[in-house]
């Protein structure tokens, strides 16, 4: 049995007592080197910090092996690591409170209302939203600045952020501000061990996001079609998106905003709207690889779940090969707005099956006193699992 534990800001004090004899009766002690100096001269057993890359260390664990972690071990930490790794029957898991229960005790936030965003391993992009509050996991003294830079350069200055440090310890900090504030006057003592907890301001959220808040060149998924698509592609949680043909990247972002865990890769061949892509990305705070050209970025890519072409279905090919791409079971849907794309997607329908669909878009605008109907270009759309 490996036996994970918990540990907090406190050290050894702050442990259960049946944490403390875990660690009494442990050989061999597994950590960070601020894990590891946490404990005091009671416990008696080999240190061993971890050494990077840390998962060969975790894979070689021995049976009775002894692992600290941070707060909660299964709350962005290395206890899930360990658990799919060995199985939940061989991992046994000790929890401190979280640095998360602590952040929101201290705000006076309800832990369910609060959304919980990692940055120790992911880009810190990923932590700006358009709305609500989240309790933020930096990964060291540079984040929470990182952090307010980006909030401020994606219209969100205001937003309230404030930096907890050594969160149950000795030494506990608490510092407010905007995050306009803190760019203007940074900090230069933050504490390596720090979370951020976040209102974003302004609030801004919206189910489905209207097209003038993307940047774009006018190549874009039109907002009604947008949503119609995205109830074709049907996002499920942890799910891979390739939006091929990406133009702005509205239907990677709106897609990954859709599904828990959900990710996209978008293929675009100009730089320029390569270039907006990753701006949208950022404003939104998702995590979307931009791409190159296809298929001829497809290889390295992350296998897809779901595939969605936007664009170059005239191109020789590039159908075949995204079918090709594909997983049993995996669904692919294509828009059409010219009927040279139209006629290859009812080609392929005829062969394949699938659902095929048209759908037209009218617009009220001002006609003189009156109000008259302007029509958006219609759009034919094929959506069809592999079999």
């Amino acid at each position: 049995m490996i036996v994970v534990i918990g540990i907090g800001a406190d050290g050894t004090a702050g442990l259960s007592a049946q944490a403390r004899a875990e660690l009494r009766r442990a050989r061999t002690i597994y950590g960070s080197r601020r894990q590891l100096d946490l404990l005091d001269d009671s416990v008696v057993a080999q240190r061993r910090e971890w050494s990077s890359p840390m998962m060969p260390v975790l894979q070689a664990l021995p049976d009775d092996a002894h692992v600290l972690a941070s707060g909660d071990p299964l709350l962005h930490g290395v206890g899930g690591t360990l658990v799919r790794l060995f199985g939940p029957e061989r991992v046994r898991v000790l929890p401190h409170v979280s640095s998360v229960t602590l952040a929101c005790a201290r705000m006076g936030w309800s832990v369910q209302d609060t959304e919980v965003i990692s940055l120790v391993t992911a880009e810190p992009h990923t932590a700006v939203r358009r709305g609500g509050r989240a309790v933020v996991l930096s990964r060291d003294a540079k984040t929470p600045a990182s952090l307010a830079r980006l909030l401020v350069d994606t219209g969100r200055g205001d937003s309230r952020v404030s930096i907890l440090e050594q969160l149950g310890g000795a030494a506990e900090r608490r510092r407010d501000a905007t995050a306009r504030d803190w760019v203007v006057n940074p900090a230069a003592d933050i504490d390596d061990l720090n979370v951020v907890a976040v209102q974003y301001l302004p609030d801004s959220r919206v189910a489905s996001v209207p097209d003038e808040v993307f940047e774009h060149d006018g190549q874009i998924t039109k907002h009604g079609v947008r949503a119609v698509t995205l109830a074709a592609l049907a996002a499920r949680p942890g799910e891979v998106l390739w939006d091929v043909g990406a133009g702005s990247g509205s239907i990677a972002v709106e897609w990954t905003r859709t599904g828990t865990d959900c990710t996209a890769v978008a293929f675009e061949r100009d730089d320029a709207r390569r270039d907006r892509i990753r701006r949208n990305v950022v404003a939104f705070g998702v995590r979307v690889e931009v791409r190159g050209a296809a298929p001829d970025a497809f290889d390295g890519a992350p296998d897809p779940s779901v595939i969605f072409v936007g664009g170059g279905l005239t191109q020789p090919g590039l159908l075949e090969t995204c079918f090709e791409r594909l997983p049993d079971d995996g669904r692919l849907v294509a828009n059409a707005v010219t009927a040279e794309s139209e006629a290859i997607l009812a080609q392929w329908y005829s062969s394949l099956g699938g659902e095929l669909r048209r759908f037209q878009h009218y617009v009220g605008e001002p006609l003189g006193k009156f109000t008259g109907w302007r029509p958006a270009m219609p759009v034919t759309q094929w959506a069809v699992a592999k079999r």
